[in-house]
């Protein structure tokens, strides 16, 4: 799995899963179809990659005065903004599009966890040798 294509292609199947949660999990989430779905999946992974850096870097003492969770406040804002361009998905208002938001990123951690091998050694770091040398205190 080392292609990115087949990288990114997980990523959007990860993405599925964690709205299709949503609609199921959070009340006033909905999606009608499969085609809105997929064009819900490709928005996302849009917003995500563009205007979400965007809007964390115009945001960031916001962002940190909050303590990081004005981070969740821009993925419900994404979530709702993603629910009103397609036609077929939708969302009720701000506060489903925050725990639709949560439920995503949860589902994202979980996978990514799961998904995730052991990692390899890395062989630059060498194991330290100590001598054993004699120390004179004085």
């Amino acid at each position: 799995m080392n292609s990115p294509f087949v990288q990114l292609l997980v990523r959007w199947l990860v993405l599925a899963v964690g709205v299709t949660l949503a609609t199921q999990l959070v009340q006033g989430i909905a999606c009608d179809s499969g085609a809105a779905l997929l064009a819900v999946v490709l928005l996302l992974s849009f917003c995500n990659a563009i205007l979400k850096p965007l809007l964390v870097l115009f945001t960031l003492p916001f962002i940190v005065l909050t303590l990081g969770l004005g981070v969740l406040v821009i993925n419900a804002l994404l979530f709702l903004f993603v629910g009103r361009l397609v036609d077929g998905f939708h969302v009720a208002g701000f506060w489903p599009a925050l725990w639709g938001a949560l439920v995503v990123s949860v589902t994202n951690l979980v996978m990514s966890g799961l998904m995730r091998g052991p990692r390899p050694p890395n062989p630059q770091v060498k194991p330290v040798k100590k001598k054993m040398e004699d120390v004179i205190d004085i």
